[in-house]
């Protein structure tokens, strides 16, 4: 499904049971609706499913200029009246989650759920396809699916991508918002890798410290993609969580 919002077509799709809480799924820089399709469809049955492709991501057009994270957080606020929904809960991976953190320190969510997700200035190599690639060939459920990785990871990162995404990244990767942090005060579950390579784990830790009733889960021996490498888990947390 398309629809326009600040000027831009984005794509989205919706399945579930509609009559229950929404649940939006926000992807990580360089990805799309793809890479949460393995954690929503495991919820089909007990919420109303929306996942977007962030403007600039997948089948959605790119801004009109740079876009600051704030205009992301203001994109999805008119989306969210659009479709006329109240109160979702929100599940976020990285850039996803840096979007969705300063989207529940203004407004209404039910719940909050992140995956290595930025929260301040990141000291970054801006070119991240090779790393993110090589990381994606050792979990299991991205290695499986043929092409898989090279499909919808890295697609849009800094070396490929246009000089206004690039110019969006830039802006994305220098924003701070510790202070805005602390104003959320919706339950949030933190899953983080102890092997991840992009965002520290001290800084779920610090996350957790910022955030008033949250609670970090801890997956050894992972990366920045933790949540896809032990799916089953990762699915049997968000159900304790999120509840059945």
């Amino acid at each position: 499904m398309n629809i326009t919002i600040k000027d831009t077509k984005v794509n989205y799709i919706r399945y579930g049971n509609i009559k229950k809480d929404t649940i939006i799924y926000l992807h990580g820089w360089g990805q799309n609706i793809e890479m949460m399709r393995p954690l929503a469809d495991a919820r089909e049955n007990m919420n109303d499913i929306i996942i977007i492709d962030l403007p600039g991501h997948g089948k959605s057009e790119e801004p009109k200029y740079a876009w600051q994270v704030e205009d992301f957080v203001e994109f999805l606020k008119e989306f969210i009246e659009k479709l006329n929904i109240k109160n979702p809960t929100l599940v976020g991976h990285s850039f996803g989650g840096k979007v969705s953190l300063l989207y529940a320190s203004k407004y209404n969510v039910k719940k909050l759920v992140l995956f290595g997700s930025p929260f301040k200035k990141e000291i970054t190599n801006l070119s991240l396809k090779t790393k993110i690639l090589k990381t994606a060939k050792k979990i299991p459920v991205l290695n499986k699916l043929e092409g898989f990785a090279k499909k919808h990871i890295g697609s849009t990162d800094y070396k490929n991508a246009s000089p206004l995404m690039r110019n969006i990244l830039v802006n994305t990767v220098n924003l701070d918002i510790r202070e805005e942090v602390k104003k959320i005060t919706c339950p949030t579950l933190i899953i983080w890798g102890d092997l991840d390579d992009q965002v520290p784990v001290e800084d779920a830790y610090e996350l957790e410290s910022l955030i008033k009733d949250s609670g970090v889960v801890l997956y050894e021996g992972c990366t920045h993609y933790a949540y896809l490498e032990r799916l089953g888990q990762t699915i049997n947390v968000l159900n304790s969580f999120l509840g059945k």
